[in-house]
């Protein structure tokens, strides 16, 4: 009667534990975001553990049967596409769920992207906000007036194509001198980092438009 949440790679499979290896082969049912995306993944490190989706789709119906699973004494993993789940990723509503019904919950340590893009932005790392994707449309405004009085480091997950939009918009609100530091396929094989004013980073992807999974980390307010 168990819970594991167990980080995957954000790229590189190199980045797997041998600890998580070790746990997605023990438990009775691992629960993914996209089996197919998982599928690859186990098949390389040869875990045949059976997998059922769990998405942010299906969750709100899904998890109260799960919960009851594990009650009744199975063991269970949870695994998105990549990083750790929960982080701006589906997992909470079942973890939630876990705890209020005294099922044991154990989250291993693993990857996840927006820690190695706060370490190397050079950007002061000992306080800072995960802010994850900003509201597409209702509340984004309000939620960057606010942020725009942030002391401290804020870290943002973007989609390739809006980030010029985003950066446009960092330029608007906390000014268009503020340090930004763009990570772009972290682990994989055409990594980058962009850093240098707001200004300057929207010019460089206005001129280059991004592919990939990105993490943007932006200076606080000084």
């Amino acid at each position: 009667m168990k819970l594991f949440i167990v980080p995957t790679p954000i790229g590189n499979l190199q980045d797997m534990t041998f600890r998580a290896i070790e746990v997605l082969k023990s438990v009775d049912l691992i629960l993914a975001e996209d089996t197919r995306t998982s599928g690859k993944l186990l098949k390389h490190f040869e875990i045949a553990t059976p997998m059922q989706s769990h998405h942010m789709h299906n969750e709100h119906k899904t998890t109260e049967a799960l919960v009851q699973r594990m009650k009744a004494g199975e063991t269970f993993a949870l695994i998105s596409d990549a990083g750790t789940p929960a982080i701006s990723d589906p997992g909470f509503l079942l973890t939630r769920e876990c705890i209020a019904k005294n099922i044991l919950v154990e989250c291993l340590p693993g990857a996840t992207a927006f820690v190695p893009a706060l370490v190397n932005s050079g950007l002061p790392n000992d306080k800072f906000v995960f802010e994850g994707f900003l509201p597409v449309k209702k509340g984004r405004q309000t939620r960057l007036k606010l942020l725009a009085e942030e002391t401290r480091t804020m870290i943002f997950y973007e989609s390739p194509h809006k980030l010029v939009k985003t950066l446009g918009h960092f330029c608007e609100y906390f000014g268009e001198d503020r340090q930004i530091s763009v990570s772009r396929e972290l682990t994989k094989l055409y990594e980058e980092t962009i850093r240098g004013t707001a200004k300057e980073v929207l010019a460089h992807y206005q001129n280059k438009p991004p592919k990939g999974e990105i993490v943007v980390v932006v200076e606080g307010l000084k």
